[in-house]
């Protein structure tokens, strides 16, 4: 089984137990509410519990919503890390979010059905919250500890790559080995950063090169990567690693004594022996996290249909004043170094890059017509990208993305620029409020470490700032 196919399993295992016993909850509240109030649900023509719970409108709550606690119980990012779940963490991600479920049965289906003894009111949302969370929390906790006995008896292991050879990496993979039963990291293989390797195995381990990495975690199915940089070493480099790493796709963590102070804000992986920082992933807890999704899906779709009038308009006038191709598409390097494809509204000459030799805008550039101005001035030309958010690729707010031609260009002179690969790369960007477009590379590293600053600061509160500084920006036309 493929480490995705095991994660799908696992949290289709949560979601199922999660809505079992929601729907237990709130048939338990339901019977609870019919003999605490007895008398006025009486009055109402329900003689028996039975015919209380078979009335369609209740009905209609004990099916719809556990499903919108399911809703819920996402957005909390509970089902985000299903293999290695703090139990406190896990405690207090469950009360916060029975409580949300509490709040939203209340509003819905409980608001109009409120007395005028306050305390009474009180009392039923006490028992619900309490109900909902006797119900799910001990049904979670018996699948957590499921999946931590089978960590322990080497049921679920993770096959891991140690990117390092020195005595350093050994000694990590040794403490690797003695947590096996807590953490479940299966040492598969150690990397050489050298083309030549000085050795097949360490310690019956076997050795394999970063250059052929892709390929070793495709054929042993390698689930995590771990970052041991040497004794004495440069961050650069391990930045230059990063960049290469960061394509696979999968957790890429370092033990927290060998992280640069930049790479210390990454997530804390796991508390046993020397705490593991997951350093492929920005801070944002994963409530944050899928609540950043969810906004972008929103309001990106939101964009679109309140938009389309003005993108349909748009794309006539383009048509119109300059003719040729109303979209531009072009690759962009997004997160994880994923390549994706970009859409704009076409600012430029159809042949800009008739050399093929890429190249950034410059101010008066003569290779963008006059419309195409006015467009990049106010930012009209990035409204397409709104379906790239819809789509995935982007966030609303994140930093710029550019070519894979350029990030080699700013790497090589500033390694920090691989940190933002941790993020999808956005619409708006603090780099493109306080900086703007840039027209060489000096322009795009000192717009860059802005673009860090949101890294070191991400919030949704951080995102909202941004948005705010760029409709300023528009409305003040100093987009250029």
């Amino acid at each position: 089984m493929t480490a995705g196919n095991r994660t799908l399993k696992y949290q289709l295992r949560y979601v199922l137990g999660d809505w079992v016993m929601s729907s237990a909850a709130m048939l338990l509240y339901n019977i609870f509410r019919y003999y605490i109030d007895a008398d006025k649900i009486i009055a109402q023509g329900f003689d028996s519990a039975g015919t209380f719970l078979s009335n369609h409108m209740v009905m209609t709550g004990q099916i719809c919503f556990p499903l919108a606690m399911i809703a819920i119980y996402w957005l909390s990012g509970y089902y985000n890390n299903v293999f290695r779940k703090s139990l406190l963490q896990e405690f207090a991600t469950t009360l916060l979010s029975t409580g949300a479920c509490m709040l939203l049965v209340f509003f819905v289906a409980l608001i109009n059905d409120t007395a005028t003894d306050h305390y009474h009111n009180y009392e039923m949302l006490l028992a619900l919250w309490s109900i909902l969370f006797i119900c799910v929390y001990p049904a979670r906790l018996a699948t957590t500890f499921g999946m931590k006995r089978r960590i322990a008896r080497s049921q679920v292991e993770f096959a891991t790559l140690i990117v390092g050879c020195d005595h350093k990496a050994r000694q990590y993979a040794e403490e690797l080995e003695r947590l096996k039963h807590k953490l479940g990291y299966r040492v598969v293989g150690f990397v050489s950063s050298d083309t030549h390797i000085h050795a097949d195995t360490i310690n019956g381990i076997p050795v394999t090169s970063i250059g052929n990495i892709e390929e070793t975690c495709r054929k042993w199915n390698v689930t995590d990567l771990i970052v041991v940089p040497p004794k004495r070493h440069d961050p650069d480099n391990v930045l230059h690693t990063l960049n290469l790493l960061y394509p696979l796709n999968l957790p890429i963590k370092m033990f927290s004594d060998d992280a640069d102070p930049l790479l210390l804000r990454g997530r804390l992986d796991t508390m046993h022996g020397t705490p593991l920082i997951d350093i492929s992933c920005s801070n944002l807890t994963e409530c944050e996290t899928n609540m950043k999704r969810t906004a972008d899906i929103f309001f990106s779709a939101l964009a679109l249909v309140l938009l389309s009038p003005w993108l349909i308009a748009i794309a006539a006038i383009i048509k119109i004043v300059d003719g040729g191709p109303v979209v531009f598409k072009q690759q962009r390097t997004g997160l994880h170094g994923k390549p994706f494809t970009i859409y704009k509204f076409r600012t430029m000459s159809v042949n800009a890059e008739s050399d093929g030799r890429p190249r950034l805008t410059a101010v008066n550039d003569n290779r963008v017509y006059p419309f195409g101005h006015f467009m990049r001035k106010y930012r009209i030309d990035e409204l397409l990208q709104f379906w790239n958010v819809l789509r995935g690729d982007m966030s609303i707010v994140g930093p710029r993305p550019e070519r894979q031609y350029f990030i080699d260009r700013i790497i090589s002179r500033a390694p920090h620029y691989t940190l933002l690969q941790q993020v999808r790369p956005g619409i708006t960007s603090l780099g493109m409020v306080k900086y703007g477009y840039a027209s060489d590379i000096d322009g795009m590293v000192k717009r860059m470490k802005y673009d860090i600053t949101y890294i070191e600061n991400i919030s949704f509160i951080t995102d909202l700032k941004i948005v705010f500084y760029t409709i300023w920006t528009v409305i003040t036309g100093k987009g250029l």
